[in-house]
């Protein structure tokens, strides 16, 4: 039985941790996004690449997953009972009395209702700020009079999503999925959100964080920075003696909800500069002399 490698398909290896996987899902994801990549079979590849990233990003469901592609090529791995395979006499009943009537007299089916109908589309995290419109094409099978599926036909949709959508929502479009049976109602269309992960933003609900990078000296001293949101770049003040790991909140600039639009959290990390140079190590020597008193440790003795 074969099953799809799901570290090709990141281009990862089996032994990479979970923040390598989510750092080659976000690069791919965003090479493969339908909206701008050019690849030929770009949709197809991001279905891919986010149903392999579904399973590897969940250790659980990564641990099983391990466990079918080690035994994949063993000779009884996913066979399945003859009865499991072709169902049971009440299963046939039911085909046969759905075709033929439940006596199997004359040709009467009966009224069943269309299956429903998923399709994943795919957005940027910008793209949820407002209403969008998109045409989507998908095929359903046509019956004839006896139930039995004769050909497939496209069908062609502009469909409205609404602003506030989250990763994984499921959107109804009642009626547009798969014909009824014999005068059966016709299934419903799902729409399955599917967010693209963004390089500067993390997703928490409604919220966004990014990693806000200062040099010490603006930490120390307090600055103004251009800080980018999902729609624009905003000026942020930096307080002095900011530290790493500190929260600044920029209110209203999160994702928009029905009720209403999240935060954005600058989260600070204190970068130091290369190797100094001579000057800069003078500098530094004098900054340390003028601050002997401070112990960053201070903690460890508490404790």
């Amino acid at each position: 039985m074969e099953i799809k490698d799901y570290y090709a398909i990141l281009e990862v290896k089996p032994s990479d941790d979970i923040k390598a996987i989510k750092t080659a899902y976000r690069r791919l994801a965003r090479k493969y996004h339908p909206d701008v990549s050019t690849e030929a079979d770009a949709e197809t590849r991001f279905k891919e690449v986010a149903e392999a990233y579904e399973v590897l990003k969940d250790s659980e469901r990564r641990a099983e997953y391990d466990e079918m592609r080690q035994h994949r090529n063993e000779p009884n791995f996913g066979r399945q009972s003859r009865r499991a395979e072709y169902g049971n006499a009440d299963d046939f009943s039911d085909i046969f009395s759905s075709m033929f009537g439940q006596r199997g007299g004359a040709r009467q089916p009966r009224a069943a209702r269309g299956q429903d109908v998923e399709i994943g589309v795919a957005l940027f995290l910008e793209e949820t700020l407002a209403e969008q419109t998109r045409t989507l094409s998908y095929k359903v099978p046509v019956y004839n009079a006896f139930g039995q599926a004769e050909k497939e036909i496209t069908k062609t949709l502009n469909v409205k999503i609404p602003a506030g959508v989250t990763d994984g929502e499921r959107i109804r479009v009642k009626g547009q999925g798969v014909p009824g049976r014999a005068g059966g109602a016709n299934g419903d269309l799902y729409l399955i959100i599917q967010l693209a992960p963004h390089p500067l933003f993390e997703v928490i609900g409604h919220d966004l964080e990014i990693v806000l990078p200062l040099a010490p000296w603006e930490a120390a001293l307090g600055t103004k920075v251009s800080l980018p949101t999902l729609a624009d770049n905003i000026l942020l003040t930096i307080p002095a003696g900011s530290q790493t790991g500190q929260r600044l909140r920029v209110k209203g600039k999160g994702l928009v909800s029905k009720k209403e639009t999240g935060n954005l959290y600058a989260v600070i990390k204190i970068v130091m500069p290369a190797k100094p140079d001579e000057d800069s190590a003078a500098l530094w020597q004098r900054l340390a002399e003028a601050n002997q008193a401070f112990d960053p440790r201070t903690q460890w003795s508490k404790a």
